[in-house]
Formats: C-alpha cells, structure tokens, sequence
C-alpha cells in the first residue's frame, strides 16, 4: 500500500479522548501499535493487514473467517474504530464487502487517517459519531456482521452495555448474522457473565472465547463473545481458537449456562462501564 508511515519514532497527538501515541512495532516494517493514554488500543501492519498482533482480534477474526464462505462480502458495522484494524483485515479477505465503521473520537479518526491511512475503498466508510445513535439509526437486518469493541478510558460506556442495546443489535442483524463483543474483565467476572446474560436475552444462540487463565478469574483479560440468531459454528471456531498461537477455549452450551449462573439481565437504568483494569495491567 501507497502512503503512511515508516517505522521510525514514536508519534504522538491530542484527540478528542485524551493523548493518543503510535508505537513502532520493531520487528515489523511499517506496523504500529496505537496507544490511547497509556492504553494499547490497536496493532496496525499497513504492509500486511492479515497480520493481527491481539489475540482477541484474532479471535474475532477467526469467526469472521467462518461468518460466511470464504471471500464472500459482508456488510459489517464496527462499533469502535481505533486503527481500524479489523475493518482493513475484513477488507482484504473479503474484497468488495461494505463496512461502515462508527468512532466517537473525530481528532482520533483524522490522526489515524494521516498517520496510518486505510486503503482508498469507497466501500470502507468511517463516521464520526456515538455507537448506540448509529446503531439505532440502522436499517432492520442491514448487516451480516456486527462488531462491538468501544472503550472509553479503557471502560465500555455504560449506555453500551443494556438489553436494549442487545435489541438493537438483534434488529439490524441479517438471520444468519454473526454479532462480535470484545469484554474486558478481571476476576470474579461478574461484569462479563452479566453481559453474556444480557446478549443472550437478545440474540440466545451465543458463545464465549477466552484463554483458561481468564476464564478461571486469575487475571484480568478480553472475552469475546460471538452471537446470533442461529447457532455459532462451534466444532470449527473451537479447532481455529485452540490452533492460535495464543490458543483459547470456547465456551457454550451447558457450560456457558454454568459461566453465567446467578447473572441478571441489564438493562439502561441498572448499565454501569465495564470493569476498568488494575493499576499494573498495561506495565506486563
């Protein structure tokens, strides 16, 4: 790809959320790491966007590979835009899908666009603009692909987090769509199985996707939830997830049930932000 940068020094800039930094990845030409005060929000290869350097973005991944036929285009929403890092992979294993992504930040999106630009696809459309309001604005079973993966201070906001939201993904989601929720939480979970409990009021053929070591409570980490109308292609998101470099677990079915027991459904007026991570995360 024409444009962007060169691996060099750290880049620096004031959006709209506070303090936002690219970090050189120094094994990889033209890769970076956008960092969001303090906190890593997206690994970007302008070079080789298949390359995904979070494990919960390849997680994410793996069940859009299996969202559809290879190289079939989607029609995908992104709640959260950061460095559009899913939205470039989607881009190019999937030539000619139409993707909408929707970031609250516009300082962030225009660093990000002069910085690290995107590949000139009219297809490819980024929107200043809060995610619950274009959520709501969509058209019923508009889109095959539905990702939510919005922080705010390293916490999902609140309004982001409710059975109504759930709704309203499950109103524009195509039949056999696939909705994608990047979790964060650290032990006891309480925020993450409340959210699978939430999701599943509205869309109740789900599954979970983490490492054991979240899974148990021992450490603070991203869950991903994938959901639908139909159920999830478990047996093969299972093999992919347990093949990754960083492998994970799925959880589903009676074991999910036992995961959330107890969790009570969410709604506007009880939402509260996610649980935010320990003072010494973002120093591992």
């Amino acid at each position: 790809m024409a444009g962007g940068r060169r691996a060099a020094d750290r880049v620096s800039a004031r959006v709209d959320s506070g303090t936002a930094e690219l970090v050189p990845d120094p094994d990889r030409a033209r890769a970076f790491t956008l960092v969001l005060d303090g906190a890593p929000q997206s690994y970007v290869d302008l070079d080789e966007p298949t390359y995904l350097d979070f494990e919960y973005i390849r997680r994410m991944a793996i069940a859009v590979d299996l969202a559809a036929p290879p190289k079939r285009p989607l029609r995908a929403l992104h709640l959260g835009g950061g460095a559009l890092s899913l939205p470039r992979y989607l881009a190019s294993t999937r030539p000619g899908s139409a993707q909408r992504v929707v970031e609250v930040d516009g300082a962030l999106v225009e660093f990000v666009r002069r910085e690290l630009p995107w590949p000139k696809d009219p297809l490819l459309r980024v929107r200043v603009a809060d995610a619950r309001a274009a959520l709501e604005s969509s058209r019923d079973g508009a889109y095959d692909l539905v990702v939510s993966d919005v922080f705010a201070g390293a916490r999902t906001p609140a309004h982001l987090a409710s059975v109504e939201f759930a709704r309203q993904v499950a109103r524009v989601l195509a039949p056999d769509g696939t909705y994608l929720v990047n979790l964060a939480d650290g032990p006891p979970l309480a925020y993450a199985k409340g959210q699978v409990t939430t999701i599943r009021a509205a869309l109740p053929h789900a599954c979970l996707v983490a490492d054991s070591t979240v899974l148990r409570g021992r450490r603070y980490g991203n869950l991903v939830v994938v959901a639908g109308h139909a159920e999830p292609p478990i047996p093969a998101l299972s093999r992919r997830v347990a093949g990754d470099w960083f492998p994970g677990r799925v959880v589903y079915g009676g074991e999910l049930d036992r995961f959330t027991h107890g969790a009570k459904v969410v709604d506007d007026a009880s939402a509260r932000p996610s649980t935010p991570p320990p003072a010494s995360f973002w120093r591992h």
